[in-house]
């Protein structure tokens, strides 16, 4: 994978948020509408980002888009997403998003997964 395409994606708050997050998991856009605070479209517009520059993989689950880390990863890329959980452990927006999505997680176990996107 391209080290500049890579950097192109990293350059944003955003994006490097989103990417932080699925370091812990799939998830869906209401998801990360919730932990980030922002609104679909904006969410959608940076996942659609990532998504063509082959940062994220994309599987419809029903209703529901579920975003990923692609599963087989080249060796730049997973070397500099291992630097970015590593690089933000003490930045606190990225903890707080660590922290809100604990909290979604906990509230879909406790249902059962019946809420939105579970």
């Amino acid at each position: 994978m391209d080290l500049i395409r890579i950097y192109e994606c990293f350059c944003d708050r955003t994006r490097l948020r989103i990417l932080h997050l699925l370091g812990r998991g799939p998830l869906c856009v209401c998801h990360f509408q919730e932990v980030l605070g922002e609104p679909q479209v904006k969410v959608s517009k940076h996942l659609a980002y990532l998504r063509a520059r082959g940062m994220v993989q994309a599987e419809r689950d029903g209703n529901w888009m579920i975003y990923s880390l692609p599963a087989r990863r080249e060796p730049e890329l997973e070397a500099n997403l291992k630097c970015l959980q590593d690089c933000v452990q003490t930045d606190p927006v990225f903890k707080r998003d660590l922290q809100a999505l604990t909290k979604l997680r906990s509230k879909c176990n406790e249902t059962g997964g019946a809420l939105l996107g579970c």
